[in-house]
Parts: structure tokens; sequence; C-alpha cells
């Protein structure tokens, strides 16, 4: 081993002591020690949670130094490398485990000291020298991981609903709507309990799906409001200790204008650190929209199966060979994955909500698992429904002739003829063709049920497929 020279390190002291911290390394100290402490399961953060962090690191430097409370020159210099952050540089510098200190605290000093040590370099000064630019003292003036983190878990939530999933669902639901117009005219034979059922049309299928994925755009949308209050400016439990008068106001209207949201100030600051509901509202929206696109994959999956022995109504478009040793096998890829994504969505779900109420008194310890599970689940799910679309959904054709085949020859026809036969007449015809093999319309005719030319007009599937005007 080559012995360290001085340049090497540089030495770092905290209220515990003292500590070697790489030379290259822009975190310090605090991060070395969570470093140390928590090698769980070498998860980083998300980017969207470390732009969600800078982003509040940036708009209280200029809120401080507008209201007087840091040096502008410090301001510029945090700002200037918080700006640096957001654009992609210094990310390796993010490096505590999301599994960490309880409310975030590791890494809410992982941030402030790459910022700070960012900051210094800018000013002509050597990282490490703390009494210039601090991470706490300056970077952190007026805050507490008590409000900054919960802030961050909004922000990031908000950022991420922005710019994954909602534009996801966006797409996702235009190419099913698109999918609905060229498939209108397509009869297949619906299914309940997995028995035959009445005709529908193919085209009403994607257009029903495009309407649950916009109906849950709603639910999420309705959620995430909540993440727009904000308890930034709270800092310690909410007091407010060590803040200017005018700085929640500040903050708070300089976020609003950063991440373009109509952010606000909450009613009551120690509530907006203690409760997690608005977190485990917007998760639980994004469970329900998971437990709906397992449905949705699934229903595709079956309409697919085949191609000799199953429904093959449609075919979803191959994207890679479907076995190792099975020559010529495709497998519907796309909505598998899709519905592994969901399932672990849904347990995500499940972990935030443990998490919101292992909370105490003033504060919810558990906020690092909530940020990851939260953010991660919305971009997961935003990111899955994006390959989906591209994927699969655009692609996808109809097999005319046998989902024909299979509204022709459907059993559940003979529910068109209830009001004309009665129920028993209908029940008897039906068993009748099953057991022999003769189409509905024979039976009937042979029997002297009715006339050629009525159940012409009553088995007409095209009319039977149609759906009542709204």
């Amino acid at each position: 081993m080559i012995p360290a020279t001085k340049t090497d390190y540089r030495i770092e002291r905290d209220s515990m002591g003292e500590k070697e911290i790489p030379s290259h390394a822009y975190y310090g100290i605090q991060t070395l020690r969570a470093i140390a402490n928590f090698p769980i399961s070498g998860i980083k953060p998300l980017p969207t949670y470390i732009d969600a962090c800078v982003l509040i690191k940036k708009a209280t430097a200029i809120a401080n130094s507008n209201l007087g409370c840091i040096p502008q020159d410090i301001s510029n210099a945090i700002i200037q490398a918080a700006d640096e952050v957001l654009k992609g540089q210094l990310r390796d510098q993010f490096v505590v485990d999301i599994y960490q200190a309880g409310a975030g605290t590791s890494h809410h000093m992982n941030v402030n000291e790459v910022l700070a040590n960012r900051a210094l370099e800018i000013l002509g000064d050597e990282k490490g020298n703390y009494t210039r630019v601090s991470p706490n003292d300056h970077v952190n003036y007026g805050q507490s991981t008590n409000d900054v983190i919960p802030t961050a878990i909004r922000i990031g939530g908000l950022l991420a609903l922005e710019h994954t999933l909602y534009p996801a669902l966006s797409d996702a639901i235009a190419v099913l709507d698109n999918k609905a117009d060229e498939f209108q005219d397509i009869v297949r034979s619906g299914r309940t309990h997995l028995q035959d059922a009445v005709p529908v049309r193919l085209g009403e299928n994607f257009r029903a799906w495009a309407q649950i994925l916009t109906d849950h755009t709603g639910r999420i949308e309705r959620a995430a409001e909540d993440l727009q209050v904000l308890g930034i400016g709270g800092s310690a439990a909410g007091t407010g200790l060590n803040t200017h008068p005018q700085y929640r106001q500040e903050v708070v209207k300089i976020l609003s204008e950063l991440i373009g949201e109509p952010l606000r100030i909450s009613p009551h600051l120690m509530a907006a650190m203690q409760s997690m509901a608005p977190f485990v509202n917007v998760s639980g929206s994004l469970r329900n929209l998971a437990q709906d696109c397992v449905k949705i994959s699934h229903d595709l999956r079956l309409m697919d199966s085949g191609p000799k022995t199953g429904f093959k109504e449609i075919q979803l478009p191959p994207v890679q060979p479907g076995s190792s040793i099975m020559p010529g096998k495709y497998n519907p890829v796309m909505a598998e994955m899709t519905s592994m994504v969901c399932f672990q969505v849904m347990g995500y779900d499940n972990a935030i909500a443990l998490a919101a109420q292992a909370g105490q008194l003033e504060l919810n310890v558990m906020m690092p698992l909530i940020a990851y599970n939260l953010i991660h689940s919305i971009e997961i799910l935003g990111n899955t429904l994006s390959a989906l679309t591209k994927k699969c959904l655009e692609g996808i054709t109809a097999n005319r002739d046998r989902c024909l085949s299979y509204g022709e020859g459907s059993l559940a026809l003979v529910t068109a003829l209830n009001p004309h036969i009665g129920y028993l007449n209908a029940a008897a015809v039906a068993k009748e063709s099953l057991e022999t093999g003769k189409s509905l319309r024979q039976i009937v005719l042979d029997r002297g049920l009715m006339s050629e030319s009525e159940l012409a007009t009553v088995l007409d599937l095209e009319k039977m497929s149609e759906l009542p005007k709204t």
C-alpha cells in the first residue's frame, strides 16, 4: 500500500472529533460518519430527491441574502454551486445510503456539505474551511432537517409527477383512444368470470382503459395538491427558531417560481412536519393506479394468448425472443414487466403507510424511507407506462377474423333472445347448442320460436355491441 501524503486528505472537525476526508471529496465529516454507519443497501438518493433538496437550498440562499441574513458573496456562491448540481455536476458526491439516520439528517448534511465545499472553491478558498462558508451556519441558515426533509419530499414528488408520470399517462391515454377508434368496428365476445358473455366492441375495450387512466390522473392530481402545502420555515420542531420573520413567505415564493407550482405555507408548521398524510394520500392514489394497470396488463396478455391454443384476438408487438429453448416463441414481456413494477409500487405503498404512523411527538423519523418509496414509485410507474405505450400499445394489431368468430359463437348471444322467447326457452336453446354444436340461430328456427327476419334483427352483433349514448 502506498503511504498517504498530506495531499490525499484534509482534516475536518465536528462536535464529535476530527476525521480525514479524501481531498477530492466535496462531502464532509458528517457525511463520512454516515457512510461508515450505514453500509446497508448500496442504494443512493434518487436524482429527483437530490434536485428537490438542492432547490430548497438555492431558494433559502436567495431568501436569506435578500433578508440580510447571510452575506451576498456567500449566497451567490451557494446559488452557483446549487445550479451546478442541478445541471448534473457533482452527482457522485451524494453518497449516503437511503436507509440512514432517522428523519434524513445524514442526507441533509451531505447536501449542506457538498454545497458549502463547492461554494468555498467558487470563492477561491479551500474545501473544509468552514469558517468562511459553513454547511450549518450558511447553507443551512434558518433551516432544520425537521422542515427541509418533509419539504423536499413534497418538492420531489411534484417534480416526479410533472416530469415523469403525468406525461406518461397522457401519452398512454392518447394511444389507447387512437386504438379505440381503429378497432371500433371489430366485434368480439365479451367474457365475465372468464366465460362467454355478450358481444362487445374491441374498440370500447381500449376506450375503457383510456377512461380508467384518465380517472386515475384526476385522482392523483387531487391528491398531489397536498404536496403544495409546505412547512418550510418551521425550523426545529415547527417553532420557526432562528428564522427571519419574512423568511417563510420569501422561500415559498422563490420555490414556487423555481419549480412552477402554486406552493403555499402550511397554516400550522408543526402539523406539516409531524403528519405524513399527504404522502400516504399520494401513495394511495399511485397504488390505485397500479392495481388497474395490473388488470389492464393481464387483459392484454389474455387477449394475446396463443397463438394456436389461446384467445389470440389481438397481437402484441414482439420485442424479443421469448424462450431459450422453444424457437419462434414470443412473450408479452412489456405487459409482464408492467405487472411486476405495479406489485413493487403496492409494496412501497404498504411501507409508506407503516412509516407514516411510526412518528413520535414532534417528528416522524421514518422520512428517508417515505422519500425514496414515494418518489421511486412515481418514477417507475411513469417509466413503465412510457415503455408500455411505446413498445406495446402503439403496435397492437387486431385479429379481426378470430374476434368475429368468437363473437358469433358465443352462447351468451342467447341473452338477446330473452325478451322474445323468454328466459327458460333461451336457456334450453343454449343448452342444446352446447350439446349438439348447432348454432343458436338454427335451433331457434327449428323450434319455431322466431322467424328468420326477427332473428336477423335481434342477433345483429354490431347493434348488440353498441354502447348506449351518454
